[in-house]
């Protein structure tokens, strides 16, 4: 008798200590959970509305697993305990690809800010559908703002393996190709010095080199014979301008003024001849 009262207060003792180490715990986080969502939702950026969310749920959590260590102590109540551990651990599994999910997003958000992609400022599309100005990125989203001013939240894992189109990475120099046919009896040096000279005097044209091709003495025009025609031989040159609109002036431009150099200086631009022939009846 004396032995079943002494396990039944060793029982009894066992619980209570289970639900106030429990209570203690719970406590515990919810004060430092309390303070921190305080101290973060100063923060006119920050919504408190998850942070709540998971404060609730892993108070519950810790009330679970603490109600389940106690109950395993109960002979009855063996099977219910362990039945609520088990809830409780899918309810971690859960919340553990939750988080990898979440910790998927951050490291995405690192890759990002490290190899740059894209910057606050850059627009952007991306999946082929969705374009936009980038307003910020933070550790678990790109937001992005498009042409309605409607904002488009892109998670980091998300974009970060999608194709992405940043017109702000592409250079905007222009290079317009001159392509002129001469004679066969024409001079080719003396044509294509004409063609560079026509290029490097047009006031929209832009010196495209490097400081290291300038040392290696590359010419600030490049031009070539590229191919021998039935009629002509076909002399190409390479011009730069700082913009589409500028590239095509120049373009017309030179056409003209290469045009006119080639009937003073007596370079012949073939073109196709026709003969008719009229018939007479008798």
């Amino acid at each position: 008798m004396i032995k079943m009262l002494t396990s039944d207060s060793e029982l009894l003792i066992h619980i209570l200590f289970v639900i106030v180490i429990t209570i203690i715990i719970a406590s515990v986080f919810n004060g430092v959970a309390n303070r921190y969502i305080k101290k973060s939702s100063r923060s006119k950026h920050l919504d408190p509305t998850s942070f709540l969310f998971a404060k609730k749920f892993i108070i519950a959590l810790i009330y679970i697993i603490g109600i389940s260590l106690a109950m395993i102590k109960i002979p009855a109540m063996k099977t219910i305990g362990h039945s609520l551990l088990a809830g409780a651990g899918i309810l971690s599994l859960v919340a553990g690809l939750a988080s990898q999910q979440a910790l998927s997003n951050i490291m995405s958000g690192f890759l990002i800010v490290l190899f740059k992609p894209f910057r606050i400022n850059d627009r952007i599309t991306f999946n082929g559908t969705y374009t936009g100005t980038v307003e910020e990125i933070n550790l678990r989203q790109v937001v992005l703002r498009d042409n309605e001013n409607n904002r488009i939240i892109v998670p980091n894992s998300v974009i970060s393996s999608q194709v992405i189109v940043n017109s702000n990475l592409t250079d905007s120099n222009v290079c317009k190709i001159i392509q002129v046919g001469i004679g066969y009896n024409s001079d080719i040096g003396k044509a294509l010095k004409i063609m560079e000279e026509e290029i490097k005097n047009h006031p929209l044209h832009l010196d495209n080199r490097s400081e290291q091709d300038k040392l290696s003495n590359v010419p600030e025009v490049i031009s070539r014979v590229v191919s021998l025609d039935n009629s002509s031989v076909s002399l190409k040159a390479w011009a730069y301008a700082n913009s589409t609109s500028n590239g095509f002036i120049l373009y017309c431009d030179v056409l003209r003024s290469i045009k006119e150099r080639f009937d003073k200086e007596g370079i012949e631009i073939p073109y196709n001849y026709q003969n008719i022939i009229i018939k007479k009846d008798n």
